[in-house]
């Protein structure tokens, strides 16, 4: 027997009784009448409060295990939907292109924030690819320190590792990268190794006197690497 059935049983018994016992006591005189009544009573009211906590507590572990369900097929479709994007769909793919000055490093994290991937410089990725010592990081630490310049195979090796990483899996921005058409048919080979392409290309112009402006008012704080701008951004102090 479940709980609610043995609460609704013992209920009508302890009223029953209660009941029969008033009838017969009823004789004996107003006053024992009550005073064997009210025990019984209240013992009754007992039972049917357990009863009715417990009605209450089924109905809030029901909502509770509701409401988990919920969120538990909400995060899987989520997980869906992400999976199947990435697979079906074509990565976003952005080439940045445009002069020194013309607002790359600007807009750049714009772009990043408004289309959710992570924008790629090529001179981080060297950096970061030296640091960790892979492979081509190695390759490009020799290169660099005898003074030579990093070949299109070693930068293009490590744009394929940084590519592969998880926060590169619906798209990347590729900033300060191709440079040369042999730079741009070497990524083009190597996207279409991954089974992927570039999906858009943004060209930022400004005229060169603006450019002129930009560049030569810049400057570079070198022990915290801060830049600033003569103009634009000005240093609290000269």
């Amino acid at each position: 027997l479940t709980m609610n059935t043995v609460a609704r049983t013992a209920t009508r018994r302890v009223i029953s009784n209660a009941s029969h016992r008033a009838a017969s006591t009823l004789k004996q005189g107003e006053d024992e009448a009550r005073r064997a009544v009210l025990p019984l009573m209240a013992g009754a009211a007992t039972v049917g409060g357990l009863y009715f906590i417990n009605q209450q507590q089924q109905e809030n572990n029901n909502n509770t295990s509701s409401y988990a369900q919920c969120l538990s097929k909400a995060d899987n479709t989520a997980e869906a939907i992400e999976d199947k994007f990435a697979t079906y769909w074509p990565r976003n793919i952005m080439i940045l292109f445009g002069p020194p000055g013309a607002g790359k490093g600007t807009h750049g994290p714009k772009i990043e924030d408004m289309l959710g991937i992570p924008q790629l410089s090529t001179g981080d990725m060297l950096r970061a690819a030296v640091a960790a010592k892979s492979d081509v990081g190695l390759k490009a630490a020799a290169v660099m320190k005898a003074g030579g310049l990093v070949s299109d195979d070693i930068v293009i090796g490590i744009i394929r590792d940084r590519i592969r990483e998880p926060d590169c899996k619906f798209g990347f921005i590729l900033d300060g990268f191709p440079r040369t058409l042999v730079q741009a048919k070497a990524l083009d080979n190597m996207l279409a190794e991954e089974g992927a392409r570039v999906t858009k290309v943004v060209e930022l112009q400004v005229p060169d006197e603006v450019l002129e402006e930009r560049i030569c008012g810049r400057g570079i704080h070198k022990k915290s690497g801060r830049s600033y701008h003569v103009k634009y951004a000005p240093p609290k102090s000269m």
